[in-house]
């Protein structure tokens, strides 16, 4: 009987792993889909100013990414391109393409609350962390994310509210490796684009500084437009600069 117990146990176990794993799968799919173009107003708020940029996304899957700063005028083409966990970056008025160190990650990128690590969505929550459900109140499932064993990731553990109904996050709170929580992610304005969800409003804060942080608007999404992979090359970081 005890034998009979322990075994239900242990199936029970494995069908919530399962099930944290599926949801935190279909999050990202949901979010990067085949691949996603973005057009982004992104307001910093830092000191009591306040500066807004403007910047074009393209991605493919989950290890390819580039970005074109069009706004302000003393940053447009500014470009940065992630292939395979690596980052570069082209600043056309030095004209040089400068290589991000994975040392530099968890910089801020161009002065927000964002960081290197953000832009080139070099964490896979997939591939390099593993899943635990904490909590379930009605369709918001809590996940927590801890880091699998000698994952390049740059967080403690992250631990995200995820809307089954629409596989989007309105949550995502991130931890050093001490435990302690250092910003977060709140999410809103969720949209239906074809056949994805994706919430286009975004407000990332440090956990310790409540009058800094950035608002992302999401002005325009493109779901699987087949992104040329001439986005994807060390080229394209000057020639799509200007």
């Amino acid at each position: 009987m005890r034998q009979m117990v322990l075994t239900a146990f242990i199936f029970a176990t494995c069908l919530i792993a399962d099930e944290a794993y599926d949801i935190i799968k279909r999050l990202d799919e949901n979010f990067r889909g085949k691949d996603i173009y973005m057009l982004i107003n992104m307001k910093i708020v830092s000191m009591g100013h306040e500066r807004v940029m403007k910047m074009q996304s393209y991605s493919k899957g989950s290890n390819k990414s580039f970005v074109k700063i069009t706004y302000p005028p003393k940053d447009e083409g500014i470009t940065f391109l992630s292939l395979d966990r690596e980052m570069w970056q082209y600043v056309p008025k030095i004209e040089r393409i400068i290589k991000i160190p994975p040392s530099m990650m968890l910089q801020k990128w161009m002065g927000s609350d964002i960081t290197n690590d953000d832009m080139v969505k070099q964490s896979s929550i997939v591939e390099d962390y593993t899943p635990k459900i904490l909590n379930r109140d009605g369709s918001i499932v809590t996940i927590e994310l801890t880091p699998k064993e000698n994952a390049p990731v740059v967080w403690g553990k992250i631990v995200t509210n995820i809307d089954t109904d629409t596989y989007t996050s309105n949550k995502d709170v991130f931890y050093d490796e001490e435990g302690k929580e250092i910003r977060f992610f709140i999410y809103d304005k969720v949209m239906k684009i074809g056949d994805y969800y994706i919430p286009t409003y975004w407000r990332v804060q440090s956990s310790n500084k409540k009058d800094e942080f950035s608002e992302i608007v999401l002005q325009e999404v493109k779901y699987d437009t087949k992104i040329s992979d001439e986005y994807f090359s060390k080229s394209a970081l000057t020639r799509f600069s200007r």
